[in-house]
């Protein structure tokens, strides 16, 4: 199965989980957006032909640290890899790690200001 196959159905939870919460019709892309009449907030997928797992991390801003463990069970749910959390990774950072079915590396986290 490529990549591509494994993810859609990962993201098309992950994402409305997350506030991305409208289907968009791209050609070659999985992309949402955020529900409102002036959204800008967006998040498309879109793979490589020579797709490998990349070294980045994409972060999403959690409101709380409850939304933080709802998209922690979501994503374990939908099969997320290498979970590690949520958990208090220093004063006033809470966060979960993880790893899409393809490898790619996200974290979802609450930040209190400094």
């Amino acid at each position: 199965m490529r990549c591509h196959l494994a993810n859609t159905a990962f993201y098309e939870t992950l994402l409305p989980a997350l506030g991305f919460s409208q289907r968009v019709a791209v050609e070659g892309w999985l992309q949402f957006e955020a529900a409102g009449e002036t959204a800008m907030e967006f998040f498309g997928v879109t793979e490589s032909p020579a797709h490998v797992p990349n070294e980045n991390r994409i972060t999403i801003w959690a409101e709380s640290r409850a939304d933080v463990d709802r998209i922690a069970k979501v994503a374990e749910q939908v099969g997320a890899r290498n979970s590690e959390g949520p958990m208090s990774y220093e004063a006033g950072y809470y966060a979960v790690f993880f790893e899409d079915p393809c490898g790619n590396r996200l974290e979802v986290c609450h930040r209190l200001p400094a």
